[in-house]
């Protein structure tokens, strides 16, 4: 972000980051009305890959999945390389059974520069391959998915349910 002669951007700013801080605490207590607002208002005084990340998945809580996903696409336009909103994507696609679909947005989350999270978006693929019973690559993505993050129980839980229904 610029930063103005009189520092008005950089406060605009630290402002949009407080907001983005409660809408996140809101979020987390269940209160998904105030989140939404204080993401919006985040978003009005600085708009954020991040804080449209959140508002989605928000939205997502509160069963607004296709508004979830105008957001995380929202995130993409300001930030292309930020992982998140892809897989997001892809999982809310999963959510409305449009496997084909949620597998492009996953393999974006992957290939991603900046993500914090790769198992994921892996977990994820595996989830997609695993409905479309492509069992090999099913187990593929979980596996991968526990090789980046070992204490990732979703994923293990996956991959013992996947050998127990393909022995």
């Amino acid at each position: 972000m610029n930063k103005t002669s009189n520092g008005a951007s950089d406060g605009r700013a630290a402002a949009a980051l407080e907001m983005f801080e409660q809408a996140h605490r809101a979020q987390m207590q269940g209160l998904l009305d105030l989140a939404v607002k204080l993401y919006r208002q985040s978003i009005a005084l600085s708009p954020t890959a991040e804080a449209y990340t959140f508002l989605g998945w928000t939205y997502h809580f509160q069963g607004k999945t296709h508004e979830a996903i105008e957001q995380c696409k929202n995130a993409i336009v300001i930030d292309p390389a930020y992982g998140n909103p892809y897989n997001d994507i892809g999982a809310y696609l999963i959510d409305l059974c449009e496997w084909d679909e949620a597998v492009s947005w996953l393999e974006r989350a992957i290939a991603s520069r900046r993500y914090d999270a790769y198992h994921y978006p892996w977990y994820n693929l595996g989830r997609v391959y695993a409905a479309q019973n492509l069992f090999t690559k099913a187990r593929e993505c979980f596996e991968k998915s526990l090789e980046i993050e070992p204490r990732y129980t979703l994923a293990a839980d996956a991959l013992a349910g996947l050998k127990r229904m393909i022995q």
